[in-house]
Formats: structure tokens, sequence, C-alpha cells
């Protein structure tokens, strides 16, 4: 006996918190692994090329610990390189492919076991191979892959494993698990679960289940408690104590008791911070633009040649990354008065930590006793130390040494952003704009005289606003920021630096995110569109270009047009014969925006001799014309009322095929093509099934006799369902038919054509569609909008057509 719909429905509720808490403990554990392999090789590598520079500043054989070092990071880079050749889509940071995948555009690859296999070891060898990249980033592409593939319980990699799972075969369930995914890569990353919910809700999802968002915060909170729980009792032996929060931690931001002036920040701050998120943007525009014509000119002169290129681009970029370090680190940098104990930090158990980390970090290569090279300090540190250095050191660091640090690092993360490599965006950021942050706190103590200055907060908004001016968020940001540093009171000048930097950012050029997303040509819908597209209607920027099947269509009709498309939808249409007159004189009551179907009766008759054509390779010579199948339906009188017609027709059963009564070889072109009523739509994956199971009927039997597939049948295959090219044409009978109408959607969202843009954008947006028909007053269908329709281009280009015409 089935379950009952009540005990059904609250078994797959059940099963939906134990897949997103599973999704959420698997993120965390991806994120313990790549950190823990990250600070393996880099602890490595530190370890023999400091010692090797100690022994060759006396020996004098500096270039030996040069090529030491130039060794290890291009190994670590070449490998991540190899792991990109393996799947492309691993590249980058992965945060514009999962934008995309959550926005509604599927990008090929992009949530397999495969790429997040590659992204994952990948980004372990970037971030070891000293490059200017982040783990962060990938992270949250990890955790979506996580997200995507778990509650599937298949993988193409993995095709021997197989699993009768029944749940979740849907894009919608898919859809949302990506979403609690990516939300739990930002909250393993930053130790972030609240702002790692709403990063998922701002940057990602276009379409937000309200049941979803306490799914995705659990598996946030899965995520950070379960990295937490591990690092902890990995590096502190202390298992159960969660002392590690995230692969990022800010530390905390304290006065010294013995400073009794000391404030994190005043009310006269606020200006400067706001001065500093106007800087903040326009550094940050200047990125995302040096970034952009970078990232063309790989399209253009590295992308085309052999992907050996690419591993040669990254190689190079690593080689002058190293040689930079090196050289800034020996010749720049200066020998500052090493930090008494007894300034750092407070005293409690929890800054003891802090406090020896940050001392733990100075580097003093070539200084006297007492005394620390502050470039050395940021240089020949992993990022998330020198992160903290700026943030917490009392020691200073001189402006000199921050302007060149900053310089050459925003110059070379700028760089590397975009090469073949896992590689993300956020800790480069911050590490670049706390040096900012650090640099202006220096000049207001040093030459203004503003003692009251505590620099650790200088440094993080510095951070925030050259992070907010390259990325361009602002609530997750804000609270991913505030969260990281544990410290409520740093919520008003985040958010007005994150603010104001975004402003001003945008006056100039869109985030970086959305510049990748625009370059690689993707289809993504804002969240509205401007006030004046609403002079258009869904008439000016609908397809009137229709491929259409009928509610019993002949297999080699649906094989030519699966086979001659690439359409993921067909609307499922019946010819009208009754209008036929009134579609002759282009009676604009019955059948609204004629013109259109005036205008496309050639094309549509061209496209049927193409799919003539194409079926020239069908083995069969039963194959005959591809118009064989018509609905024959009786010729009303003509003095009948058209409404009457209407009610009347609404009511009968779908026409039955009658082969016998297919449209001869002399019909004119307006009796070939009428006004089309429009019943439902159907997609290419359900056709294709129908196809592959061979649900048919002959010819002299009734629909009824056709083989009837449950939903459970029709999804089997999802999410990877066979392809048309891959069928057997010997297998099937041309002349059979398929009656379509038991698997059809008989209800879709449509519009009428007069809708305005605006409302066709809101439907289409936040009901997640991608395909919307536009249905006239009498149930004729006069055209299709999908996505491509909408996007900002393509409304443009009808804005201009439109104020031409008028």
């Amino acid at each position: 006996i089935n379950p009952l719909p009540k005990q059904k429905a609250q078994r797959y509720e059940a099963v939906k918190w134990v897949m997103v808490f599973a999704i959420g403990v698997c993120t965390g554990l991806v994120g313990l692994f790549v950190d823990f392999f990250v600070r393996l090789f880099t602890q490595l590598k530190f370890r023999v090329v400091q010692s090797s520079v100690e022994e060759c500043t006396e020996k004098g054989c500096l270039a030996l610990s040069l090529l030491e070092l130039l060794g290890f990071n291009l190994t670590f880079v070449f490998l991540a390189s190899l792991l990109v050749l393996i799947q492309p889509v691993a590249a980058g940071s992965g945060i514009p492919e999962i934008k995309c995948y959550l926005n509604g555009v599927k990008v090929p690859g992009v949530v397999r076991l495969r790429t997040v296999v590659c992204k994952a070891m990948g980004v372990l060898f970037s971030v070891a191979g000293g490059l200017f990249v982040g783990k962060e980033g990938p992270m949250i592409h990890s955790g979506a892959v996580v997200g995507a593939g778990l509650p599937q319980f298949q993988s193409i990699s993995l095709r021997k494993i197989q699993f009768n799972f029944p749940y979740f075969r849907s894009d919608r369930d898919k859809r949302d698990f990506v979403s609690a995914g990516a939300a739990a890569g930002v909250a393993a990353a930053f130790g972030a679960p609240i702002g790692g919910t709403l990063f998922s809700l701002e940057e990602g999802s276009s379409f937000w289940n309200q049941g979803l968002t306490w799914k995705v915060l659990f598996c946030s909170m899965a995520a950070t408690f379960t990295l937490n729980f591990f690092r902890s009792g990995i590096q502190f032996g202390s298992w159960g104590s969660f002392q590690l929060p995230g692969l990022l931690n800010f530390g905390e931001f304290k006065c010294s008791e013995s400073d009794k002036k000391c404030h994190l920040w005043t009310a006269v701050d606020l200006g400067f911070f706001i001065l500093m998120g106007i800087v903040g943007g326009l550094l940050g525009a200047t990125f995302n633009c040096l970034n952009k014509r970078l990232a063309k000119y790989r399209m253009r002169n590295v992308h085309p040649k052999p992907k050996l290129v690419r591993v040669l681009e990254s190689l190079l970029v690593s080689l002058t990354t190293t040689v930079v370090v090196f050289v800034a680190s020996m010749v720049l940098g200066e020998c500052r008065q090493m930090p008494s104990t007894s300034h750092i930090g407070n005293d409690t158990l929890d800054l003891q930590g802090m406090s020896e980390d940050v001392n733990s970090s100075i580097k003093t290569f070539f200084c006297p006793n007492e005394t620390y090279n502050d470039m050395a300090t940021l240089f020949f540190n992993p990022q998330e130390s020198a992160i903290l250095q700026l943030f917490h050191q009392d020691g200073t660091f001189s402006p000199v040494t921050l302007s060149l640090f900053f310089l050459l690092y925003f110059l070379l993360s700028c760089w590397t952003y975009g090469i073949s490599v896992p590689s993300g965006l956020f800790v480069p950021s911050l590490l670049c704009g706390a040096a900012f942050g650090r640099l202006v706190a220096n000049l207001l103590k040093s030459y203004i005289g503003l003692d009251h200055i505590y620099s650790g907060t200088f440094a993080l908004i510095g951070a925030a606003a050259f992070l907010g001016g390259v990325v361009r968020m602002t609530i997750s940001l804000t609270v991913i920021l505030i969260e990281s540093t544990n410290e409520i009171t740093y919520g008003l000048p985040i958010m007005i630096t994150l603010m104001v930097a975004k402003w001003t950012g945008d006056f100039f050029n869109k985030g970086i995110y959305d510049i990748h997303v625009n370059l690689r040509g993707v289809p993504l819908l804002e969240w509205e569109t401007e006030v004046e597209m609403d002079k258009l209607r869904a008439s000016d920027i609908m397809e009137p270009n229709l491929t259409y099947v009928y509610p019993h269509t002949r297999i080699q009709s649906l094989v030519s047009i699966l086979r001659t498309t690439v359409h993921h939808a067909f609307p499922v249409v019946t010819e009208n014969r009754g209008n036929e007159r009134e579609f002759m004189k282009g009676n604009q009551l019955i059948s609204n925006n004629i013109k259109f179907k005036k205008s496309s009766i050639l094309t549509r008759a061209g496209e049927q001799r193409k799919r003539s054509q194409s079926m020239k390779s069908y083995p069969s010579s039963e194959l005959r014309n591809m118009c064989d199948e018509h609905i024959a339906t009786e010729e009303p009188p003509e003095k009948e009322d058209l409404l009457q017609q209407m009610l009347e027709r609404r009511y009968t059963p779908y026409p039955n095929l009658y082969p016998d009564q297919s449209p001869s070889e002399e019909w004119t072109m307006e009796e070939r093509f009428r006004p089309l009523t429009f019943h439902g739509l159907i997609l290419r994956s359900q056709l294709v099934t129908l196809l592959v199971r061979g649900v048919c009927y002959s010819e002299n039997q009734s629909s009824a006799s056709q083989p009837r597939l449950s939903h459970a049948e029709m999804s089997e295959d999802y999410p990877r369902y066979p392809d048309i090219h891959d069928l057997d044409l010997t297998l099937l009978n041309p002349r059979m038919i398929v009656d379509v109408t038991p698997y059809m959607n008989p209800s879709p969202f449509t519009v009428s054509p007069n809708t305005h843009v605006s409302q066709v954008f809101n439907l289409f947006r936040t009901m997640g569609l991608r395909h919307l028909p536009v249905v006239n007053a009498v149930g004729e269908i006069v055209g299709i909008i999908t996505r491509h329709n909408l996007t900002h281009e393509f409304l443009q280009a009808r804005l201009r057509q439109h104020y031409r015409t008028i």
C-alpha cells in the first residue's frame, strides 16, 4: 500500500533536512582537506626556504634560496594548471559559474564530481604555490557541487555505482540544494553561517523559496561546526572545543587594558571611513577595469591557442610573483623595532594564542637582533598570517613598505585572477585593502597627530572598502565581516564603508563577477528591468517563429523536430480551422499580433522544408512529406457565432489524427499555416524519453492503446536524459504516432501580447521559468519568450528598434 500523500510529504521533508545536514558536513570536510594540505605544504616550503635564507645571508648564496623557492612554487602551480586542463571549468573562483547556475543558466560541467576534485586539489596547489589567490572563493564552488551531487546519489565519473534513490529528481530541488551548498561554502570559509545564507540569497539565487531559508542556515551551521570541530581537534588537540570557526579568522579586536584612552573607533573616524569607502570604490573599479582588459586579451590571444600555452602563462605569473616577493623582501624591507610582549593584545587566554601567532609570524630577514623585516613579514607568510599582522600587530609598518606592498599586491593579484588555476579573490582583496587601511592609519597618526586611532580598525575598514569596491556585495559581505571579527560594534562602520564603496564603484563599472559573467556571454537576468523598458510589450520581444508539435504527432516528425532544433521545450498546438477566414482578413480581434503571423509564414515554411531535407538520413523508405500529420476538424458554418465556436471547442477532447486527411501538395501557404490554438508545453527531455521507451500507437489503433509511463519512469534518467542523436532510428517505425497530451504541461504560465515587459520580467524571474508562451485573447499562441529575450542587450536592441519605428 502506498503511503498517504501527507505521510509521503512528511517523509520527503525529513529526507530534505537529512540531505542539507549531509551537504553541510561534506562541505566542511572539503574545507578541512584544503586547509590541512595548504598548511602542510606552505609550512614545508617556508621552513626550507627560511633556513636556506638564513644560511645564505652569511655565505652570500641568496640566488640558491631563490631557486629553491622557485622550485617549490613552479611545481605546485604546474600541478594546479594540469588539474584545470583535466576540467577547464575548475579554473577561477567558480562564483560567476555558480551565480549563473542559480540564476537558471546551466554551465556545462559546473556541478560535476570531477570539477570538485580538480577544484579542491587545484586550489590547494595554487595557494601553496605562492600565487596571490585565496582558497575561499573555490570553497563556495566546492560546496555548490557537493549540494548538486550528494542528493542525486549518482555521478558520471562513478557510473558503476548506482543507488535507487527516488527523491529530488527535478531542477528546482537541485537548485535549492546548490543554494544550500554555496552558502555552506561561504560559512566554512569565513566561519559565518548567517553571512553564507545571505550570500546565497543576495548573490546567488534568482528565485528564493521562503521554506529554503531555514534549511540553508542549518546547512551553513553544519558546515561551520564540522570544520571547527576537526580543525580545533587537529591543531590544538582539544576535540570539541570549537576554537577555530572558519578557514579565515580575523582574530579578536581589543584594546589593551593598560591603554585607557584607546577606543576601537569613534564618531570622528566615521568621516575617514566614508573617504576610505570612496577610495576603495575607485581602487576596486580600477582593479575590475584592468582585469576585464586582461580577460579580453586572454580570450583573444591565449584561449584559442593549444592548452599548453595556458599552463605556460600560469608558470610565467608564478615565476614573476616569486621573484617580486623575494627581491622585495630582501631589498625593499625596513628593519623595525620588535614590539614588546606586554603591548600585544590582552593577557586573557583567548588572546594569548593570537598574540603568539602574530609574534611567531614575524620575519627577521637581514635584520639585527630585536628588529624585524616588515616587508618580509608580509610577503613570507601565508596570506591569513599577513592579514592578522596588519590587523593586530602593534609594531608599525613603514608607510613606504605599505605603499609598495599595496601596489605590488594590487597589480599581481589583478594579473593572477583569470589564469588557468583555481583561484579565489576574497583573501588577496582583503590583504590589499588591509595594507591600504593600515597605511591611512599610519599617515593619520604620524602626520596629523591623531593618537586615539586604533590601527586594526582602519586595516579592517580598508579591507572592507577594497573588497566591496571589487565584488560590490553589500548585506552578505557586511554580515560576513562582522561574524569574522566577532565584534558587533563594527557593524555601522563596515556597513557605511561598503555602501559608499559600492556606490562609487557602480558609477564606473560592474562588480568583478558580473564582468566575468558578461565576458562569457551568459544570459544572466538582473533583479529588475529599467523603467524605460516598459515602453515595450511582450509582442515586441517574443520570438514569433515557433517550432511546435501536435497533440498526436508522427515519430518521423518528432525525430525531425528534435534533430533540427536545439529548443528545450515545444508548444503543443492544434490548427484552428474555425478561425481561418478571419485569419486571412487579419482581424485583430481574433488573432492579435497577426503581423507576426504573416511575417513568420515564410520562415516557418522554410523551417519545414529544412526538416524534410534532414529526414533524408532517416533509415526508412516510408518517409514522405513532413506535414503528414494534420489535425482534421469539421469546417464550421460561416454564419455561426465565433464566440460560440470557441466555447464549443474548449470542451471537445483533443482531436485525433487522421493520416488520410493530410494536406495536399497543392495547398497554399495560408492553408498550411492557420492560427494555432495553444494546449500546453512539452519538454525536449520528455519527448526523447517517450521515443526511447517506445511510447506510441499505430494509425489503425486508438490513442488509448498507447503505453502509459509514470512520473517516476519519466524522471528516471534525470539529470542526464538521453540525446536524440544517440537514438537508434532503426528501432522506430516512422509512421507510428505519439500522443503527447498525458505528458505535457497543460497549464504553464502564459502572458498576453500586450503585457508590459516589466511584468513579463518579474513573472519570468520570480517563478524561475525557462519558457513563457505569449497567448492572445482567444487562446492562440503568437510567440514564445525565453531567457535570451529578456537579457539587457536584447531589450536595449528592441528599444532602439521601437524608437526607430515611432
